[in-house]
């Protein structure tokens, strides 16, 4: 059984969600009253995914779906490590619990993802 057969969410969904989740979780740490740390590293990766998830939509790609699908997974585990340090550093489990959701959330995406380019489009 080949792993590819896991990969059934399209890029043009990928790239939607991201673009959707990005505001989401730069705004979600201050509508959820977390520490200023979370309120940083919130911004810093929703800010980040969104810059990702709108070079998808470009005619010409500045970032090819290979290095787009290598920096989704770098920030996932920025997310998950982030929570932990800001948990264990200032002790805000609801930080640690969100900001680890939002790395495992980012994980569980790319991992199902078809990183393929429509017809015609590179």
């Amino acid at each position: 059984m080949s792993v590819s057969i896991f990969r059934y969410v399209p890029l043009s969904v990928h790239g939607g969600i991201e673009t959707l989740a990005a505001p989401a979780i730069m705004a979600a740490p201050v509508l959820l009253g977390l520490g200023e740390a979370a309120m940083v590293a919130g911004f810093a990766l929703g800010a980040t995914l969104l810059g990702l998830s709108l070079s998808l939509f470009s005619e010409r790609r500045a970032v090819p779906l290979t290095a787009h699908a290598g920096f989704d997974y770098m920030l996932a585990i920025a997310a998950v490590l982030l929570g932990l340090a800001i948990g264990l550093g200032t002790g805000d489990v609801a930080a640690t619990v969100f900001l680890v959701g939002v790395g495992v959330a980012q994980l569980a995406l790319t991992a199902s993802t078809r990183f393929s380019a429509p017809r015609g489009v590179r």
